[in-house]
């Protein structure tokens, strides 16, 4: 690689990491489960700027959550906090729910219900609802504006440009993620690691995307499917990963390595009232050509970040990016089986005894022959029925349907 990353960024984003470490009694779990809304009667994607649409449903929404904490940008409100939950939007108008830390897999339980009450009174007095597949059920991502945060704009930019699924990524699809703790750099990675290797297979009991572009979707994992052919210097499998020596200084490297698609310098006083629009666009520009020499501020370094989408995104926490929007049941069996796998020290060792030696090009096959073979797939040489065995993948729940207006419908 011949772009260098500059040596105070590098330790700011270490920084960050190390401040993550926790003691095991203290860990716990971040979710966010995106949802799709779509109106009553034709199952068409609702959009922000429509009426009685996504900005609509914020703005009634507001009274309940934090005026302190409301996010604008161009005139348009496009967020919302208040303790225990944060409401986001996906540039196709994805109306996420953002948990805060829980402690147990049965709390998701209890702050999920709390927010979709709020939420689904509204939504049925304006003739539509949110569903939870992994992709709009009927409209194709041309029929889904962006909403109007300038992120979203230049992202729409470049990932139209690259790779093949940017644009659907970006306008139809939805997500469910885990986010788990870590002790120091060596659980870190580790955890890393194992989560790159099983999420596949994760996904594949988890999978929940009947449909693609208005038909029956034809790949056994959809969101895989997009990720991987979009963008691979910020999508994908970490680079160097499964080196021996692969350590929090590494992975900083290659985040700031990258070009960055985006700029964000509303928080760089040294430079956005510099130029046009803090809100910069910045397709060869990687970060240490960007922001001042100097040590990044908490929002550069959360940014910077933020511009990576790997299958496993290390931030003060490890986060699991492989799933399908879920229903809340199988969302809390996932964070279940996330808990056992994971904050479970015997499982988690006999996890990095079974996969020890394991190389990126192993991951790499895995993920092929899932997306190739489906039911009748073998990653790593193991059927599925054995990866249900040995990772404890029972009671996946995929009869639980993620529109209820459509009971019968589900990913074969």
């Amino acid at each position: 690689m011949l772009a260098t990353a500059n040596p105070k960024h590098v330790e700011s984003l270490v920084g960050l990491f190390e401040s993550g470490s926790k003691s095991r009694e203290d860990f716990g779990f971040g979710i966010e489960i995106e949802h799709l809304p779509v109106h009553n009667g034709s199952d068409t994607a609702v959009t922000y700027f429509e009426a009685n649409g996504i900005e609509t449903l914020l703005k009634r929404l507001a009274p309940r959550y934090d005026p302190e904490k409301e996010y604008w940008e161009n005139g348009h409100l496009v967020g919302l906090a208040r303790p225990g939950v944060a409401v986001s939007l996906e540039p196709g108008g994805q109306f996420e729910c953002s948990l805060g830390v829980l402690h147990s897999p049965r709390e998701v339980n209890a702050s999920y219900l709390a927010f979709r009450r709020e939420v689904d009174a509204i939504t049925k007095d304006l003739g539509f609802r949110l569903i939870e597949y992994g992709y709009q059920p009927v409209s194709s991502y041309a029929d889904v504006p962006l909403n109007p945060k300038s992120r979203y704009k230049a992202m729409n930019a470049y990932l139209g440009r690259i790779g093949e699924c940017g644009p659907m990524m970006m306008r139809c699809s939805s997500a469910t993620q885990v986010s788990i703790d870590f002790k120091d750099e060596s659980d870190a990675i580790a955890k890393m690691r194992i989560a790159s290797a099983i999420g596949p297979i994760l996904a594949w009991f988890f999978r929940n995307s009947p449909f693609c572009e208005g038909e029956r979707n034809p790949y056994p994992l959809l969101r895989q499917r997009m990720w991987d052919w979009m963008d691979p210097q910020r999508t994908g499998l970490t680079p160097g990963l499964f080196n021996p020596h692969f350590g929090w200084e590494d992975y900083a490297v290659d985040v700031l390595s990258t070009p960055m698609m985006f700029a964000d310098l509303t928080h760089t006083p040294e430079l956005k009232d510099t130029v046009p629009d803090p809100h910069m666009i910045a397709w060869h520009e990687n970060a240490a050509e960007i922001y001042p020499d100097r040590p990044l501020n908490e929002y550069e370094i959360n940014h910077i970040l933020s511009t990576h989408f790997n299958d496993v995104r290390l931030k003060n926490f490890v986060e699991l990016r492989h799933w399908d929007s879920l229903p809340l049941e199988r969302v809390e069996r996932l964070t279940e089986i996330i808990n056992e796998l994971f904050y479970d020290e015997r499982r988690f060792s006999r996890l990095q005894t079974y996969f020890d030696g394991i190389t990126e090009e192993d991951v790499l096959e895995a993920k092929a022959n899932i997306q190739a073979q489906g039911h009748n797939a073998g990653p790593y040489g193991q059927p599925l029925g054995f990866w249900q065995e040995f990772l404890g993948l029972e009671g996946t729940m995929p009869e639980i349907p993620g529109d209820p207006n459509h009971p019968d419908v589900f990913q074969g």
